[in-house]
């Protein structure tokens, strides 16, 4: 299988790839996407499966199987501090090859507490990974390929979340809950053969300049307001995104449905791999900060859909909610390396962080709330958690006459080429 590597062509061919080359490297880009973050949500499509097999409450499955957002956080603050110095594609093919270690021993423990041990192994696999890809990306496409290059990771991030949690459904209910565990172990392993036949050797992960060292560079990340409401906003996204499509699972068996069928209606994805990629073009339109508003208010109209009892209103409501945060999150991931100065390394790995850890509060808080006062109060908890978002995105409409400048010359995505940009 051929390797790609922008250095390893000379300029003019690496600028001017034809389009059959693009469509190859760009469907790999795609696949290797699909294989580093399968495993993040695909537990979600069999969460009442796991809470009966366990016998625990749906807040501790819920918090048990979204332990993993614990481990991304955690790995995305690390690398994005220290991994300066890691090669991208060892990193990338080691951690998805050890990610297929707590994977499969996921198959064979009972334990809730050892279950959410081995989640949050995978989030630290999968997060460096991801990380690790993103800087690759960067580092080895020029600027006018690197949005069809981050467009593609994107589309497989989305198909991650989409035929991830369709295929974990299926298997779990043709051959039950180990064979799942082992199937995803395999898939790991062939995203780890994937980079290894596919990615070059690369020297280090970042460039850089010479900064003010680690403590100036987290003074002056904290200290920037803009970027600090980029942050809560990724928080508050995912926060609502995990909060929704984990504790739905359980309405949507409330409405009758089987497990298998529950794995078919994360078809409601479906949509946003085609709305993803419009976010440069919401960009340009709104502004980010409009566009993140915008986006923001189609997820809230998707969840006052989730108060009603009708399966096809639910299920158009969901399509909204996936709609509105990929965009939102598409949105307030390009701001992190525009509103970050210099210190976009730190910024990136403080945006990873909080994203997730926001994921993490989301799987506790909203569970809680579930078990204690039903699915509405944990649609009106969400929609306030969104309206709160969007208050924070007023601050993003006011831009620096650069910014906006570069938005109207199309060049948003080559601009915000930080080390790690999310997707949910």
């Amino acid at each position: 299988m051929e390797k790609f590597d922008r250095a390893s062509l000379p300029a003019s061919m690496s600028i001017l790839a034809s389009p059959a080359a693009d469509r190859w490297h760009f469907g790999i880009i795609a696949v290797i996407a699909f294989l580093t973050l399968v495993d993040l949500f695909a537990a979600q499509a069999i969460l009442p499966s796991l809470q009966r097999e366990f016998g625990v409450s749906r807040a501790t499955m819920g918090f048990a199987v979204n332990a993993s957002t614990f481990g991304m956080a955690l790995a995305s603050l690390v690398i994005g501090i220290f991994g300066r110095n890691l090669d991208r594609r060892n990193g990338i093919w080691v951690s998805l090859a050890l990610l297929a270690v707590p994977t499969a021993l996921l198959s064979t423990t009972r334990d809730i507490a050892l279950f959410a041990g081995l989640r949050v192994a995978q989030g630290l696999c999968m997060a460096t990974a991801f990380t690790l890809t993103m800087a690759y990306l960067a580092e080895h496409f020029p600027a006018e390929r690197i949005t069809g290059a981050l467009a593609a990771y994107v589309t497989g991030n989305v198909a991650s979340n989409l035929f991830g949690r369709i295929l974990s459904a299926a298997v779990a209910d043709f051959g039950g809950l180990s064979i799942n565990f082992q199937t995803f172990a395999l898939l790991n392993l062939a995203g780890a053969a994937l980079v290894w036949t596919t990615l070059k050797r690369t020297e280090r992960m970042m460039t850089g300049r010479h900064g003010p060292g680690m403590s100036g560079s987290w003074r002056s990340v904290l200290g920037n307001r803009r970027l600090q409401s980029v942050l809560a906003i990724g928080f508050l996204i995912l926060f609502v995104f995990i909060g929704t499509y984990t504790y739905v699972n359980f309405r949507l068996v409330e409405l009758g449905l089987s497990p298998m069928q529950l794995g078919l209606v994360y078809f409601v994805f479906l949509p946003s791999l085609f709305t993803t990629p419009l976010g440069g073009l919401i960009a340009r339109w709104l502004g980010p900060g409009a566009g993140i508003i915008f986006t923001l208010f189609v997820a809230v109209l998707g969840l006052f859909a989730l108060l009603s009892s009708s399966l096809g209103v639910v299920l158009a409501g969901l399509a909204m909610i996936a709609i509105g945060t990929f965009l939102a999150q598409a949105l307030a991931t390009s701001q992190v390396g525009r509103v970050a100065g210099t210190e976009k390394a730190a910024a990136s790995g403080a945006y990873l962080a909080s994203y997730y850890t926001g994921g993490l509060f989301g799987s506790l808080l909203v569970g809680q709330l579930y078990d204690h006062l039903g699915w509405n109060a944990c649609v009106l908890a969400l929609v306030a958690t969104l309206a709160l978002a969007m208050l924070l995105a007023l601050a993003l409409r006011t831009e620096p006459v650069a910014i906006r400048s570069d938005y109207r010359n199309g060049q948003e995505t080559a601009l915000s080429k930080s080390a790690g940009q999310p997707h949910v």
